[in-house]
């Protein structure tokens, strides 16, 4: 198993080149499933990662068609959709830099977790620095906010319209209050997919892994085994 760090993300290399879009992020993967000649590939992604799953997908299917097996969406940008508050923000990147700066990774991201997930007061220190001590540095920041900026890939349309032809098994794993990626996009995405099985988690908002790990865990099983 592989697990990444997204370019400008916790420990990956941050440069200052202005190509932080999905469709960036998925070059990467893409050029990592090559460079390392992976077959049986299962990728899988969260949220934004989630996004760069699919993009990643439809590539390998032009390209390597044999490489990919399956793939896992949790809580997965796939369209259009309203953007979140701390999301917006990033449209006024000097404004957000300076929030960070003024205010504190900590603080910041003890507030965008309250609400993104189901139950705030579940929320632990532990939680929090996870996600805060990669953020520490000007360069993380300023990666964030243009990551933020380019969530949506120019080509959208034209990726959604491809979607019907990823014939691959796809596990799509959403929290029924995800106030970030809503439901109606997993549900829509379902629809979609030729071959995907849509699994709802109660009570669970944007981080089912965090929220509701066991019962994450054994959907994501259930799908292996059957696939």
């Amino acid at each position: 198993m592989l697990t990444l760090d997204l370019k400008g993300s916790g420990r990956a290399p941050k440069p200052d080149d202005g190509r932080y879009g999905p469709e960036h992020q998925a070059e990467l993967v893409l050029r990592l499933i090559e460079t390392r000649d992976l077959h049986r590939v299962t990728l899988v992604g969260h949220s934004l990662g989630g996004g760069v799953t699919l993009l990643t997908a439809l590539e390998l299917a032009n390209r390597s068609p044999r490489r990919l097996e399956r793939m896992v969406i949790v809580s997965g940008a796939a369209y259009d959709q309203r953007m979140p508050p701390f999301v917006k923000l990033a449209d006024y990147p000097q404004i957000s830099a300076l929030a960070f700066r003024a205010v504190g990774a900590r603080r910041v991201i003890r507030a965008v977790l309250g609400q993104i997930v189901h139950d705030p007061s579940r929320i632990d220190e532990d939680q929090v620095s996870g996600y805060a001590t990669p953020l520490a540095t000007r360069d993380a920041v300023r990666c964030l906010i243009a990551t933020a900026r380019q969530i949506r890939p120019v080509t959208l349309d034209a990726i959604i319209a491809r979607y019907p032809t990823l014939d691959v098994p796809a596990l799509l794993l959403w929290g029924r209050g995800d106030a970030v990626v809503p439901l109606s996009v997993g549900e829509r995405l379902a629809r979609e997919l030729p071959r995907a099985r849509l699994v709802v988690l109660e009570r669970c908002g944007h981080l089912p892994a965090e929220e509701l790990p066991e019962e994450s865990w054994a959907a994501l099983e259930r799908f292996l085994d059957d696939e």
